[in-house]
């Protein structure tokens, strides 16, 4: 393995971190103001629409981690500027307030301040964007060290592939990262179901080894609660026909992507890593919601492995899809950024591979376009814990 690249061409933002992108957003945060909020950004070349069908009715736990989502998704190093459009301008306000921590420039529209007139809420918001797109243009790449990036991992359709190539390549290269003092997560507790133990025995304390378990404990029960039982099945079909048995086999293959550095510590859904390192995220299983959570907490891109592919992206962070799956990274060449087949073909070396994979990393992290970008793949599954009132 040759020396890795150390830096990479970023936006440095206001409050310190650095982004890989320079996306203006257009963010409606309930479901009455989508279609003004998907309105303007159409409008605008380049300008990011993110929405979500929620927004009222929400309360408790649930309210504070749709909060926590939208305000995180604002905060992303990725995003330049942000416009959002609500529904009252009371509501609006707090959580443009607590976006604004970032230093960024915050817009809001309210369809309050339109007598309800959702088309007049649009124009609003292209001109918004349009200055927000206009000053954007203005900022320049420049080079950042490697300990400024925070990476996402997750995986999806795995298969047998997955545990053995995939999975363990981007934990060699997450730990390449963690060495280059930057910061990388984990998230989908039930996939460390039937693995906890071993993952919590690199925990960097007793706390953070408690926390591990105590996650993956909570949502057994909570869905022992129903009537069903995790532990001895697996809950993708797609993951039983790649070859997988049990949920215990499919997490001893998923925690690989950790790599083998210390756990600092277990995230809440959407938060903030307190330092550098590595760190899990007690969040969702389903990959979609999985990387909104991470982008939410600040990550400015994602590792994401698949066996049989799988397409999805997230929409502010780009996504790198790898497979060490050979008839797979034939057959999607243009889902597939990375190939780890020579790993599963005995002509390459986990190792080496994963130091392959982290200067894809640092050059997507430069501005090199990943194929869910060049597609428009990404979008954002904003997480529910409750019902509404």
């Amino acid at each position: 393995m040759g020396k890795v690249p150390s830096e990479f061409l970023g936006y440095a933002r206001p409050d310190g971190s650095a982004g890989t992108r320079n996306h203006v957003l257009v963010l409606s945060v309930l479901g009455l103001a989508n279609r003004a909020a998907e309105r303007a950004a159409s409008a605008l070349p380049g300008v990011l629409y993110v929405g979500t069908p929620y927004g009222r009715g929400q309360y408790g736990d649930d309210k504070t981690a749709h909060r926590d989502q939208l305000v995180g998704l604002c905060r992303n190093p990725n995003v330049a500027g942000v416009v959002i459009v609500g529904a009252d301008r009371g509501a609006l306000e707090g959580i443009a307030h607590l976006a604004a921590a970032s230093g960024k420039p915050i817009r809001t529209v309210a369809l309050d301040d339109t007598h309800e007139d959702s088309l007049d809420a649009s124009a609003i918001a292209i001109r918004h964007a349009g200055d927000l797109a206009h000053a954007a243009s203005r900022l320049r790449r420049e080079k950042l060290p490697a300990s400024a990036l925070f990476m996402g991992v997750e995986c999806g359709h795995s298969d047998a592939t997955s545990g053995l190539v995939a999975n363990p390549v981007s934990g060699a290269c997450v730990d390449l990262l963690v060495d280059a003092g930057g910061t990388a997560v984990v998230g989908e507790t039930v996939e460390w179901l039937g693995a906890e133990h071993i993952v919590s025995k690199r925990a960097a304390n007793d706390a953070v080894a408690k926390a591990i378990v105590d996650a993956v404990l909570r949502r057994e029960q909570a869905v022992a609660r129903t009537g069903q039982d995790l532990t001895g099945n697996n809950p993708g079909a797609e993951n039983i026909r790649g070859g997988l048995s049990s949920i215990e086999e499919k997490s001893l293959g998923a925690i690989a992507k950790t790599g083998s550095r210390p756990i600092q510590g277990v995230l809440a859904l959407a938060e903030r890593p307190a330092g550098k390192g590595l760190y899990l995220m007690d969040g969702p299983s389903f990959s979609p919601e999985s990387l909104t959570g991470f982008a939410a907490a600040g990550a400015q891109l994602m590792l994401f492995t698949t066996g049989a592919g799988n397409a999805f992206t997230n929409a502010i962070a780009p996504t790198i899809k790898i497979t060490g799956r050979p008839d797979t990274a034939r057959r999607l060449v243009q889902q597939i950024d990375f190939d780890a087949s020579p790993v599963f073909e005995g002509r390459e070396d986990i190792v080496d591979a994963g130091a392959r994979l982290f200067e894809l990393v640092m050059a997507v992290a430069s501005g090199a376009a990943t194929w869910g970008e060049i597609h428009g793949e990404g979008a954002e599954c904003f997480t529910r814990t409750g019902a509404s009132m």
